[in-house]
């Protein structure tokens, strides 16, 4: 039984099972995206990365490019039990949909500590139940972003060491590299 000083992070689950959501626009997927949900993977019993259209963001792929994106994304990279889902809707909603317990984010600097301690203060009003976890991307990623690998995409540049090699084709598609 739980604490009150111990949170539930079992959710509706069988005892003992973590699941996780780890949501974000991935407008690309980017290598940092898969650095976190591998070790997302490994502190959590279940995964999932959700999809969300933004509605203040202008996106280069759509919702759907994006979910086929991220789901090959995870095949190549042999992430094949990590669920993809796409997400409408404030996040703790789509932990009760989906079953979750836990938000996973990322946190690449201070600008986004910021901004995700404000996000988690927000979800721990709405839903006190769903807990937040952090992560710190490691040091080869923790600097990409997706709107750096759009931006060097964009401008003709190599984003092969930014993104999963099914990104890099599509980005270059979407220039008219072609494949």
């Amino acid at each position: 039984m739980d604490s009150p000083a111990t949170p539930n992070l079992t959710g509706t689950r069988a005892a003992g099972a973590r699941h996780a959501l780890f949501p974000g626009t991935f407008d690309p997927p980017t290598n940092g995206h898969l650095d976190l949900v591998r070790r997302g993977r490994a502190i959590f019993d279940e995964l999932t990365v959700a999809v969300a259209a933004h509605h203040d963001k202008r996106h280069l792929f759509s919702l759907e490019e994006r979910l086929e994106l991220l789901t090959e994304a995870l095949r190549e990279a042999e992430l094949t039990d990590v669920r993809v889902s796409s997400l409408a809707g404030l996040t703790v909603r789509g932990c009760a949909d989906l079953g979750a317990s836990v938000i996973l984010r990322g946190v690449r600097g201070t600008s986004d500590l910021e901004y995700e301690s404000a996000m988690l203060q927000t979800n721990r009003v709405l839903a006190p139940e769903i807990e937040t976890v952090l992560l710190v991307p490691g040091p080869e990623v923790g600097h990409i972003s997706s709107s750096l690998a759009r931006q060097v995409a964009e401008l003709g540049g190599d984003v092969s060491a930014l993104v999963p090699p099914v990104v890099a084709r599509a980005l270059a598609a979407r220039r008219g590299e072609g494949a």
